[in-house]
């Protein structure tokens, strides 16, 4: 048996001073007075096993009540991450209907100027075919082919705005429009409609005619 203080065994045990006094009135521990002064009676070896024992239980109560804890947090943010990626998943969902439906809107309207382009080629093309000169109503055709170009983001383009755009010096737009001149009849790439000549930049390549 050891003598200890009840401040020392309280500190051994690991309980307050409060509790060893009640252990000592329940006469789970003996005690005896030396010099007026209360002192406790400790089996250190079974004491120290049974305090070991006491704090490993409690070390292991402690250790659960974190894991379930954990386990809480743990299924609140896997709640949180299904609920981000059912939002992203619309989203997504939602960013591609539109795309879808922006490329349908775009699609019809180049189709429809491109219906009113082809017909104007197939008119002059007849024409030309039948060797009938241009009338004065067919100039027309060739006011509608600008309205095509200045209305729509239309791939065919004048030759003179297309050397516009380019900022080419005088000399070589003249060497450039020489060119044309020379190919329209024998190059299905140039597009002559009365004396103007025209590009169709998303079908051919003129860097040869512009070089």
């Amino acid at each position: 048996m050891k003598k200890m203080s009840v401040a020392e065994a309280a500190e051994f045990f690991g309980v307050s001073k409060e509790a060893v006094h009640n252990r000592i009135r329940r006469g789970s521990l003996q005690s005896v007075m030396q010099n007026d002064v209360k002192m406790v009676l400790v089996d250190e070896t079974k004491s120290k096993k049974r305090v070991l024992l006491k704090r490993a239980t409690k070390n292991a109560s402690n250790d659960e009540r974190y894991y379930k804890l954990l386990e809480a947090q743990n299924a609140k943010l896997q709640e949180r991450v299904e609920v981000l990626e059912n939002e992203t998943r619309n989203l997504r969902d939602q960013k591609e209907q539109m795309l879808i439906e922006e490329r349908q809107k775009i699609e019809n309207i180049y189709k429809e100027k491109d219906e009113q382009l082809k017909n104007i080629l197939q008119t002059l093309s007849s024409k030309f075919m039948l060797g009938a000169p241009l009338e004065e109503d067919d100039e027309t055709l060739e006011a509608e082919m600008i309205e095509i170009e200045e209305e729509t983001e239309s791939n065919v383009i004048s030759l003179k705005k297309y050397l516009k755009k380019s900022d080419f010096s005088e000399k070589k737009m003249k060497k450039i429009k020489k060119r044309f001149k020379q190919n329209a009849k024998n190059d299905e790439r140039v597009i002559k409609i009365g004396s103007k000549y025209y590009l169709d930049t998303a079908k051919y390549d003129y860097s040869d005619l512009v070089k």
